[in-house]
């Protein structure tokens, strides 16, 4: 009887500490779906179809004596893009414009035709496109101008049309407050390429490959963290692999913030 009641207090006791581990100590495959759930799922998509400029045609571009004066038909400059309220993203309240960008730098939004900008002297790659007043670039093959330049004094004293493929960085760009950061406008400007099964665009945010793009639209990312993120543009050709090309690749930073709390 004594030998018995031994055996169960022995396996009442075993039975108590496998109880105990298996309540303390999970198990190693557990720990990654806990951490997946907390990552922040960085989505792309189409941005949805947006309002046409068949006709928005940019006819010229030139700088003297610090000034950048555009030749622009069939476009309403400072004009609110008609769809701006219904696509959920950041809107300029300043209205369409040109954006200007200027070697590997983030574009210079303009409002005007004509205005004053400082331009070092030197060579430079230019490229203006007119612009949504939500930042989309107008995409008809007539609104934009690439050119290479070179600059004296303010001026440019010689000028010829950008001949080899290139990729150039538009949006995401800034700072994105509250409901804006919900949807992100991707956008870019290729040039002297087609994008299809000879020439892609592959996209990085965060340090992480997203997607490899063979069609010329916008794109609308979401998902991103608060804070600072970083988006990098690669032109490549189909298989991925990059092109030997000025600007290429392009990276830039942004920040998204959520709205300030209320103040009571």
């Amino acid at each position: 009887m004594k030998n018995l009641f031994t055996l169960l207090f022995i396996a009442v006791i075993g039975f108590t500490s496998c109880q105990s581990e298996s309540k303390s100590s999970p198990t190693k495959e557990e720990t990654p779906t806990v951490e997946k759930k907390t990552e922040f799922p960085i989505t792309i998509g189409k941005f949805g179809a947006t309002q046409e400029y068949p006709d928005a045609t940019m006819t010229s571009m030139d700088y003297k004596d610090g000034m950048f004066s555009f030749g622009v038909e069939n476009y309403e400059l400072t004009a609110q893009t008609p769809d701006a309220g219904q696509l959920m993203c950041a809107n300029s309240g300043k209205g369409q414009h040109i954006h200007l960008i200027i070697d590997n730098e983030p574009y210079m939004a303009k409002y005007e035709a004509k205005f004053e900008t400082e331009v070092a002297d030197g060579e430079h790659t230019i490229l203006a496109f007119l612009s949504r007043s939500y930042h989309e670039s107008i995409k008809n093959g007539k609104a934009a101008m690439a050119k290479k330049v070179m600059v004296k004094d303010g001026s440019i004293i010689e000028a010829k049309d950008v001949k080899e493929p290139m990729l150039f960085y538009s949006r995401p760009k800034g700072t994105y407050v509250g409901k804006d950061t919900e949807k992100l406008l991707l956008d870019f400007y290729p040039a002297n390429v087609e994008l299809g099964t000879d020439y892609k665009v592959k996209v990085e945010v965060n340090g992480k490959m997203i997607a490899l793009l063979g069609k010329w639209q916008p794109y609308a990312l979401g998902g991103l963290p608060m804070g600072q993120n970083k988006v990098t543009l690669t032109l490549t050709d189909g298989a991925g692999k990059i092109i030997d090309t000025p600007l290429n690749p392009v990276t830039r930073e942004f920040t998204l913030k959520a709205d300030p709390a209320p103040t009571k």
